[in-house]
């Protein structure tokens, strides 16, 4: 048994080990998150009361059942069975089975049962809310982490460069070919491109730090994602932000909250009327009883019942003013939602169009600075250029390099949040 427990402990251990080297893709970043929030815990604890209410509103129609039981004793003077006082001592039990069922009632349980589902419904649309939220998080940060790997391997590759260029330069001052105050000036460079490298690295690890934590993971040292090799070949859409409008006043979650809440306060207002109405009420009784010890015949009773509202200070009126003022809350608060949505596709349209010839002209800058560059490097090699003319468009290079990597994941993420917002 023993053995066997080692065993299985290794091969746990061993598949958190893998799992835990292994690069996370989206995918798994997503449901790993989706499973781990908080908040969405909370929302399903939410949602399970929201679910618990629902069901006592049904369960509201069905008649009630309750007995009850008493015990006396009398010392003294006290009347007997047959109605006649005598000086004794007496006990006496009885005993009771009692039913009763609501006939009608203006039909309050009704629309209670309509609101309390509608109540359900804003809660399974809150919870929705959050998870397409923490989707849309994730994302961003899950870009924002390749991003960080891309501007590190530029930093890193520039930096070999001139590392490269350093030793050439070396066996240059050595053979007596080149002034050695021309190496420093590569050397001074060499060593800010290894700050930009070290501050590349920062960045991609405090990017990995907030992927964790919005995983909920302890550790991210070991944490590293994988790196879609067709994330620009895959053809990004540009949607037309009015089909995307049309399809999130369908589908987004909020619009759904939002509705669901107006359905709640006009159910709550025929809660209200229902106050108006006169309540019928059907009622059993059986009940049997001990005197002394000796029985008493067993007794039925049934009947109707009516309750006829005729002044209660106008608290009825009153009430079903309130729902009525929160109804035209809830509408206003229906046509903000929709009015949110449409600023915040539009705004995602125009973004994504302007991070579009953002990322056309970082890719011009891109070529011309690579032609600038190759040209400075040929006039250095020909003598007929300073080393800091080499450098600067060697920096230069650099920028428009990592301008190119920093608009195509902007352009990506925009596109993304219109696909999402549908």
């Amino acid at each position: 048994m023993r053995t066997k427990i080692f065993l299985i402990t290794g091969a746990l251990l061993l598949t958190l080990l893998t799992t835990a080297q292994n690069p996370w893709t989206l995918q798994q970043c997503v449901d790993t998150a989706l499973a781990n929030n908080r908040n969405i815990k909370q929302k399903v604890l939410s949602k399970k009361t929201s679910e618990i209410a629902y069901q006592q509103a049904r369960l509201n129609l069905l008649p009630d059942l309750n007995a009850s039981a008493n015990q006396s004793w009398t010392f003294g003077r006290s009347q007997i069975q047959d109605g006649t006082y005598q000086n004794i001592n007496s006990s006496s039990s009885s005993f009771n089975i009692s039913s009763g069922l609501t006939l009608f009632d203006g039909l309050k349980m009704k629309y209670d049962i309509d609101a309390r589902m509608a109540d359900l419904k804003v809660s399974e649309a809150e919870l929705e809310k959050i998870k397409q939220d923490i989707i849309l998080n994730v994302s961003t940060i899950y870009l924002q982490v390749l991003l960080n790997k891309e501007l590190l391997q530029v930093s890193e590759d520039q930096l070999k460069l001139t590392q490269l260029k350093v030793e050439q330069q070396k066996l240059l001052v050595e053979a007596g070919k080149m002034a050695e105050g021309e190496m420093y000036e590569l050397i001074a460079q060499q060593s800010k491109e290894e700050s930009n490298r070290i501050q590349a690295d920062n960045n991609l690890k405090l990017s990995l730090l907030d992927l964790a934590q919005i995983l909920d993971l302890n550790d991210f040292e070991k944490l590293d994602i994988v790196v879609p090799a067709d994330l620009m070949n895959q053809e990004l859409q540009l949607l037309d932000p009015q089909t995307v409008y049309k399809d999130a006043l369908l589908h987004r979650a909020e619009i759904k909250s939002s509705e669901y809440q107006l359905s709640s306060s006009e159910k709550n207002v025929m809660i209200a009327k229902s106050a108006y109405f006169p309540t019928l009420d059907f009622g059993v009784n059986v009940g049997s009883g001990y005197y002394n010890s000796v029985s008493t015949p067993l007794s039925t009773n049934l009947g109707f019942s009516i309750r006829i509202p005729i002044f209660n200070k106008f608290e009825t009126k009153n009430r079903v003013k309130t729902a009525q003022i929160n109804v035209e809350s809830n509408k206003l608060n229906v046509e903000n939602t929709k009015l949110e949505l449409r600023k915040t596709v539009e705004q995602a349209y125009y973004n994504a169009i302007a991070a579009k010839a953002k990322w056309e002209a970082a890719n011009k800058s891109e070529i011309a600075n690579k032609e600038a560059y190759r040209f400075a490097n040929q006039k250095y090699e020909g003598g007929r250029a300073t080393v800091y003319e080499l450098n600067q468009a060697k920096n230069n290079l650099t920028q428009a390099e990592s301008q190119v990597i920093q608009a195509k994941y902007e352009y990506v993420f925009r596109i993304k949040i219109l696909e999402l917002l549908k």
